[in-house]
């Protein structure tokens, strides 16, 4: 799957609503790697400012938190995208709350062009979270949303 495929899918995101997904389960007895409160936003642009995305999600590890890859994908693509693939595409940015947990933000750049050539319906965002001893944990679908025009 195209690392560029899904990332244009991802921009230009109509957000009528979002649905936190929160997901929280167990990767290992180890590391108890949980995605939590996950919530996609778009704005669309208007008045001259640019159309945005952000994800945010926080992520919990007993060995900590190394990463959190992102990427959404229109339903209609049939892309479902897997664990294998989730290595290949854009990681959100993480901040330590503490030794267990970080927040993790992801808010790529979005031209008007890219947001007009979207999909609409529903969307979803699949994420990969990596523990600090390296056990991971896979959400195919951690937030979904409608993209509407």
């Amino acid at each position: 799957m195209s690392k560029r495929v899904l990332i244009t899918s991802l921009v230009g995101v109509a957000v009528v609503g979002s649905v936190a997904g929160g997901m929280a389960v167990s990767a290992s007895a180890a590391t108890e790697l949980a995605v939590e409160g996950a919530v996609a936003r778009y704005t669309p642009a208007s008045g001259g400012k640019a159309p945005s995305l952000t994800f945010t999600a926080d992520v919990r590890g007993s060995s900590g938190v190394k990463s959190l890859n992102v990427v959404a994908w229109p339903k209609s693509s049939k892309l479902d995208p897997t664990e294998r693939e989730m290595a290949d595409v854009d990681r959100a940015t993480c901040k330590k709350v503490n030794a267990q947990k970080a927040t993790c933000v992801y808010a790529p750049p979005i031209s008007e062009k890219e947001a007009r050539e979207l999909a609409e319906g529903t969307w979803y965002v699949s994420v990969l979270a990596t523990a600090g001893d390296g056990a991971t944990r896979f959400v195919p679908r951690a937030a979904s949303f409608e993209v509407t025009r």
